[in-house]
């Protein structure tokens, strides 16, 4: 059986990083966009990254550019952008596509793991999020409209699970 775990990514420096890295951790998987009404989500993604990080929490930002083209940049304007306009701390990603032919094998299995309104395997739209536990496997699927800070309530639940290779 599949988990997140399986899968890499091109971070926004270019290099491919094997998600395994963040085995044993719990996970919030985000498709992100610069120019989105849902953009100012990021102070609370980073905000929960930075409190539970110690935890073994960790938030994965994905920028897409697949609704509206509201993540226009390329890696380095997105970096700068993270950077200066909501000091990003938290991992992220080469820009990606999530849905269709080209959708990243990461977001193929997220949407097949945890299908939307209706049983729909699409992304909506952007900062669509995924709850992953320790072992890799996806609980639960958030709107955009889901705030971080209301996923708190979910996240406090899953840290508090024991750790993998833990009695």
């Amino acid at each position: 059986m599949k988990t997140v775990f399986d899968f890499s990514a091109v971070t926004l420096d270019g290099s491919e990083l094997p998600l395994a890295t963040f085995r044993g951790q719990v996970l919030l998987i985000v498709n992100v966009a610069s120019k989105c009404g849902f953009t100012p989500q990021y102070a609370g993604l980073e905000t929960l990254y930075r409190k539970y990080a110690d935890n073994g929490f960790a938030v994965l930002g994905f920028p897409c550019d697949q609704f509206g083209h509201q993540e226009p940049g390329n890696e380095a304007e997105i970096k700068q952008f993270c950077s200066l306009k909501y000091d990003i701390s938290f991992p992220l990603f080469a820009k990606i596509e999530v849905n269709g032919g080209n959708a990243h094998p990461l977001y193929q299995y997220l949407k097949s793991a945890a299908k939307g309104l209706l049983g729909s395997e699409a992304i909506k739209w952007n900062f669509t999020k995924f709850l992953v536990d320790r072992n890799g496997m996806v609980l639960r699927r958030y709107a955009p409209t889901d705030t971080p800070e209301k996923i708190e309530q979910d996240l406090n639940k899953v840290l508090a699970s024991p750790r993998p290779n833990q009695p």
